[in-house]
């Protein structure tokens, strides 16, 4: 399965993510992103979003843009920031100073470790603290990549290959459940 072929599973109805779709995939698209965080962002987000075949199509396409280190990592900041930002998301609505002192007790060592750039390990967990809505890890993410040097251009360019990927993601999984709200309901 191919990008190409997700296109002609997306509906009529979503026509403006199919459109989206070919253009944040490449550099012209995603400006201040190489290819090969484009396309580590969008393989983060699409397991974030937990839609198989979008999944393998990004790995598909992506080619020789991502090596076997950038697979891992994208992987593994989709793994961790599921976790992370459950946690965070709680610290951050549950409006109780108490919780913020104790400590988390949750093991995030691939963090400190990504085995790749740490800026591009950021990226892609700052792309899945968007989709996971946390907003205290998206704070949090932006802020350190701002720190790095990370222009505000690149940062929203992996903002919007998750909003892009993450709303594809819905509606395939919509569709190949049938397609049918009311049928649904």
């Amino acid at each position: 399965m191919s990008i190409s072929d997700i296109k002609g599973q997306i509906p009529e109805y979503a026509k403006d993510l199919k459109l989206n779709l070919g253009s944040v995939l490449n550099e012209q698209g995603a400006p201040g992103l190489s290819a090969r965080q484009i396309w580590a962002t969008a393989l983060a987000t699409s397991l974030a979003s937990g839609n198989a075949a979008l999944t393998a199509a990004i790995e598909a396409d992506a080619g020789d843009a991502l090596g076997e280190a950038d697979v891992r990592a994208a992987r593994a900041a989709a793994a961790i920031m599921g976790m992370n930002n459950v946690y965070y998301r709680f610290l951050h609505l549950v409006e109780d100073d108490e919780y913020q002192k104790m400590p988390a007790g949750l093991r995030m060592q691939i963090i400190g470790k990504p085995g790749v750039e740490k800026t591009d390990f950021e990226l892609y967990s700052l792309a899945v603290s968007a989709v996971n809505g946390c907003g205290l890890c998206i704070v949090s993410h932006e802020r350190l990549l701002r720190k790095e040097g990370v222009s505000r251009q690149a940062i929203q360019s992996a903002v919007r290959i998750a909003a892009v990927v993450h709303a594809v993601a819905g509606v395939l999984s919509f569709e190949s459940a049938g397609g049918d709200a009311a049928a649904a309901a």
